[in-house]
């Protein structure tokens, strides 16, 4: 990058901070969404060579959100520290060995040792990238540049679908995985060598104060009336679209392995458009006066009215609803670079790995809770999961959305010095 790395962020052409920048960082979350989706297309495979019920197929699944969202509190203070680019390079070596050990794996308890290990190494997949938004992007253009970062997930999520189902058919799951071990060290590289250091500025915080940091995010009641609409929305999403989604194709909509692998594509496709699409509508309204909760939330709402179609097993449309479902399941991104403003950039990696920690753990918790409740019922003859199992999951999930929302608009938050809009 021929800018200094302490040039104003403004002074910088955008096009340079997306190819030296955003683009690394970006990659690094292509491979976090791929593997967070991964397991919804080796599942059959898994269940077929070890052996595993629904609700161990969640668990292990899960267990890469577990770890991711142990791990974030830790991130947050390290990102502050050391900043992303470091931080990043050294998280994406530890999900290189994961990956390595999955592809070994022959019993579940090491299928999900390998997936948390995974998730650990994911950790900072999309939370370094927002703290280099915050550092070099300026704040008038963070909403897009964020959504910038986050729409490579939907490209993550699309190569974990279609393609990813032919090299397995071609060479199979473990070698796959291999390969992804491979990819993700040349990610590693690609994040520690083209990312430029920026300086944070003032003073080195010693650790007490580094967590005081965290504590400070924590007692900010602006944060919790936050929590809820954006960890159970987003984690509701993520619990679905990467692993649950799979087997609702197979048994509700009747789709053969075929068919499955072409639906999750195009949800894979439309939360690429969605994320892309959700940045430039929050910039174009923020130039407008509108702030970016009140984007967010009206956005979420046609993510439960597609929720609701789900529950209620309408197939006759069933890829408009689910481009709708992965649309805008991940809107609560707005809430990220809403809370940097909020906290200011010294705190911004804390107060976005400390929603993410709640986000993810709401995502652990769905993705293994939803597994527990198919199991209440039978196996269908044909050896499939009930779809009465499904029907129950969503309903349990739409309700707390809708009690999220009521919690968020009963005291809507505001920047400092903002007045309702």
């Amino acid at each position: 990058m021929s800018s200094s790395p302490n040039q104003p962020a403004s002074a910088i052409p955008f096009s340079a901070l997306v190819l030296t920048v955003l683009l690394p960082f970006a990659c690094g979350y292509f491979m976090s969404y791929f593997f967070r989706a991964v397991n919804a297309v080796v599942a059959p495979n898994l269940v077929a060579e070890i052996g595993l019920s629904a609700s161990e197929l969640g668990l292990l699944t899960a267990a890469y959100l577990f770890a991711f969202a142990v791990f974030q509190l830790p991130l947050g203070v390290l990102l502050d520290h050391h900043g992303p680019r470091k931080v990043q390079a050294v998280l994406l070596c530890c999900a290189a060995a994961g990956a390595a050990l999955f592809g070994l794996a022959e019993s579940a308890h090491t299928l999900a040792l390998a997936r948390a290990l995974i998730g650990l190494g994911f950790a900072g997949g999309l939370m370094a990238g927002f703290k280099a938004v915050v550092l070099w992007v300026p704040e008038e253009r963070r909403a897009l540049a964020s959504a910038c970062v986050m729409s490579f997930g939907g490209l993550g999520i699309l190569v974990a679908t279609v393609p990813t189902e032919l090299a397995v058919q071609a060479y199979g799951w473990r070698a796959v995985f291999f390969g992804l071990a491979g990819v993700t060290v040349a990610v590693a590289a690609f994040i520690f060598f083209i990312v430029p250091e920026r300086p944070r500025g003032g003073s080195a915080q010693t650790l007490s104060e580094q967590l005081g940091g965290v504590v400070q995010v924590f007692k900010t009641p602006v944060f919790w009336r936050l929590v809820p609409i954006v960890a159970i929305t987003a984690g509701s999403h993520i619990g679905v679209q990467t692993l649950w989604a799979g087997p609702w194709f197979r048994d509700v909509a009747g789709f053969d392995r075929d068919g499955v692998a072409l639906y999750l594509g195009i949800a894979a496709v439309a939360f690429l458009a969605g994320t892309l699409s959700t940045g430039m509508i929050a910039d174009w309204f923020g130039r407008r006066g509108v702030d970016g909760l009140t984007v967010m939330a009206t956005i979420l709402s046609f993510y439960i009215g597609a929720q609701i179609l789900i529950m209620l097993e309408v197939t006759s449309f069933t890829a408009v609803i689910w481009i709708v479902f992965g649309m805008t399941g991940q809107s609560s991104v707005l809430a990220y670079p809403w809370l940097s403003s909020y906290f200011g950039a010294a705190l911004s990696g804390r107060a976005n790995t400390a929603l993410n920690l709640l986000m993810f753990g709401m995502a652990f918790a769905v993705q293994s809770a939803i597994g527990s409740v198919i199991d209440i019922y039978p196996l269908t003859e044909d050896g499939g999961y009930d779809p009465r199992g499904y029907q129950m999951a969503f309903a349990i999930m739409i309700s707390l959305e809708v009690l999220a929302f009521i919690w968020f608009f009963a005291k809507k938050p505001k920047l400092p010095g903002q007045t309702a809009r």
